[in-house]
């Protein structure tokens, strides 16, 4: 039961922002948009092992500049999306270094990509359209960053990194077409639900990927 109490409380907090908390003051708004999040950094740290590998460390560092990201992208979109630029990078950066590469895995590059491109397409027309020429670099460069992020994710052939990295991938596919296309009923709900269960379960992922490492470097020191 004791290992259930961190997460229930991050889901108490997260239905919290969503619902009970009012859109203003901004201020009160944000701190209780990075609580959930804080909580989940404090909830992976519990998933290290006693000696935890440089790129389970990374994965943390990444969980650390997203909440950045939670914070600066309701004042400063820009900011807010270098923020969680920076904070794939350290995810992919950790994943690679975790992952076990088979045909299967690397199969998925294609579905990826082809929803990466659709999607972008979009994206890029209707930032276009509106004259945010400025956005279109930004934008490109943060869904092919997100896209090798979900892929490295799943090269590990952890599950839970697995979903959690999709689904990061559908949440922040709602931001931006709301943001920039058409609007979606219940966009707040829909994106902040999928992001909160993203990150939780990449920092869930930690502990098994902790005894994926473990598993790889006692068979390369029995080789």
């Amino acid at each position: 039961m004791k290992k259930m109490l961190l997460p229930i409380l991050i889901g108490i907090m997260a239905a919290l922002y969503l619902f009970i908390i009012p859109a203003e003051p901004l201020a009160l708004k944000i701190v209780f948009k990075l609580i959930p999040m804080l909580l989940i950094i404090l909830y992976a740290f519990r998933q290290l092992p006693a000696k935890p590998a440089p790129a389970m460390r990374l994965i943390i560092i990444g969980l650390f500049f997203c909440m950045l990201g939670d914070g600066f992208i309701a004042v400063q979109f820009v900011a807010g999306l270098g923020a969680f630029l920076i904070g794939h990078v350290f995810y992919l950066t950790g994943f690679i270094k975790m992952s076990r590469m088979n045909k299967t895995r690397l199969a998925t590059l294609l579905p990826i990509g082809l929803y990466s491109f659709i999607i972008g397409r979009q994206l890029i027309a209707a930032l276009q359209t509106e004259g945010n020429d400025g956005l279109v670099i930004p934008v490109i460069a943060y869904m092919l960053v997100i896209s090798l992020m979900a892929l490295t994710a799943i090269l590990t052939g952890n599950r839970w990194a697995t979903a959690g990295s999709i689904l990061f991938v559908i949440s922040d596919s709602i931001l931006s077409w709301n943001m920039f296309v058409s609007a979606i009923p219940y966009s707040d709900v829909l994106i902040m639900t999928t992001y909160y269960t993203s990150q939780f379960l990449i920092a869930h992922s930690l502990a098994s990927l902790g005894k994926s490492v473990r598993h790889e470097e006692g068979k390369s020191m029995n080789m």
